[in-house]
């Protein structure tokens, strides 16, 4: 069975109160719902996890190789900062999806530069809360795609 690491970065826990003019209503209990829920469908097995700390969405990204055939991750602010985190996700030998709720290119400058976007099999951007289910569905896709050609 394809299993699916799902990370949410800073901030992601306040989704649906924090400026949901731009993030939306919906809690992040609401949207891993939605997800498991979507990947049960598909056949797929997910894990999700909500840190705050760099240090620590390395440290699962670190605990899942080898384990996880994928990664759909939401770096938040840490796309844009975190070197580190760049540097984990390149080590991380599935695919990977990156995600963002806004369009970050229609934002404030500094959200242009997306430094994570690099170790990127495939970008999500501005579709909301809707762009899990895309990333999970691109994830599992281009799993199928590479195993395919290893065959």
């Amino acid at each position: 069975m394809t299993r699916v690491l799902v990370l949410n970065g800073p901030n992601l826990g306040s989704l649906g109160r924090r400026e949901p003019e731009l993030y939306g209503g919906r809690s992040l209990a609401e949207v891993d719902t939605d997800l498991r829920e979507r990947a049960a469908a598909m056949g797929v097995d997910i894990r999700t996890e909500q840190r705050n700390s760099e240090g620590e969405l390395i440290d699962l990204i670190e605990a899942e190789t080898g384990h996880a055939d994928a990664l759909v991750i939401n770096p938040g602010a840490f796309s844009h900062t975190s070197v580190a985190l760049l540097d984990a996700l390149r080590a991380f030998p599935g695919v990977v999806v990156e995600i963002h709720l806004t369009n970050t290119f229609q934002r404030e400058s500094y959200r242009k530069v997306m430094l994570t976007a690099e170790a990127a099999d495939s970008v999500i951007l501005g579709l909301g809360v809707a762009g899990y289910a895309v990333a999970l569905e691109a994830a599992t896709r281009m799993l199928r795609e590479r195993r395919e050609l290893t065959q």
